[in-house]
């Protein structure tokens, strides 16, 4: 079984910085973290961020384009969302999504952001 693991979550106040980070455990083989996605209360989860394997190409939601950066550490298997210039807006539950090589999707439980105005 797999499950991934999600930490950094936090309250920060409007303009400040977190950085998010997920690894998988379990049956960890060929399961892959390379995106990120956010559920804000009474919305529906949204893209935020993914990476490819290598880390070379990246895709971002208009609304974190400048502000967000999501690496993958491949040495530990780890994808990471730097996040910076925080708005209230941003806040929400945060997920990590990983893929394995037969195209199966893994979710994380999700880490709660908060941001004070």
């Amino acid at each position: 079984q797999v499950q991934l693991v999600e930490s950094g979550g936090g309250l920060v106040q409007a303009g400040g910085s977190l950085r998010l980070s997920c690894a998988p455990s379990g049956r960890t083989f060929s399961v892959y973290p390379l995106a990120w996605f956010r559920q804000a209360p009474g919305k529906e989860r949204e893209f935020v961020g993914a990476t490819t394997w290598t880390g070379s190409n990246t895709r971002y939601a208009d609304s974190v384009k400048g502000r967000f950066t999501i690496s993958r550490d491949n040495a530990k298997n780890t994808v990471s969302l730097q996040m910076n210039r925080l708005k209230p807006e941003d806040a929400a539950v945060y997920y990590c999504k990983a893929v394995d090589s037969w195209a199966n999707d893994y979710w994380g439980q999700g880490t709660q952001i908060t941001v004070s105005s």
